[in-house]
């Protein structure tokens, strides 16, 4: 991730963007290891959450949540063995304030599943996982999921 992205975000040319939340984009992540892996980039300027006014963090940790809540409804009504969901605001790597959710699965490995998904390793970002048209429906699903939940949740 690099400014470059960002800058393709606030065009509106990035393909796999889902929504425009209040606090920035939810994004459908590039790897789809665990189907269901999205983003939220932080529209603003931003490194971390604590640079953010205290309401304006309230927002970005709700727009997360709320993407959360959307992944769940998704991937629990396309896999039986979705479990939950997990939550992750880094920015070690891309300093830009933006959070993870990671959908969770009963087939994982025990081991794996119950730490953090980076101990999947290189397996994460093979070129199997990458995101393609065979994602097309997931993408479709939780536009429509992040379209009704901020409806009611914003009030618009």
């Amino acid at each position: 991730m690099s400014s470059e992205w960002l800058t393709t975000l606030e065009s509106g040319e990035e393909p796999h963007v889902l929504h425009r939340m209040r606090t920035g984009w939810a994004v459908l992540g590039s790897t789809q290891h665990l189907p269901g892996y999205c983003l939220l980039v932080y529209a603003g300027s931003a490194n971390h959450l604590t640079d953010l006014p205290r309401p304006e963090r309230m927002d970005f940790l709700f727009d997360l949540s709320l993407l959360g809540e959307a992944v769940s409804q998704v991937c629990a009504a396309r896999d039986e063995d979705f479990l939950r969901i997990n939550y992750e605001v880094l920015g070690n790597l891309w300093p830009h304030l933006h959070g993870h959710v990671h959908a969770r699965y009963r087939w994982e490995e025990e081991s794996l599943r119950v730490g953090p998904v980076y101990l999947y390793g290189a397996e994460r970002t093979k070129k199997e996982h990458a995101i393609s048209a065979a994602h097309n429906q997931l993408h479709a699903d939780l536009r429509a999921a992040l379209s009704t939940l901020t409806r009611d949740a914003y009030g618009t």
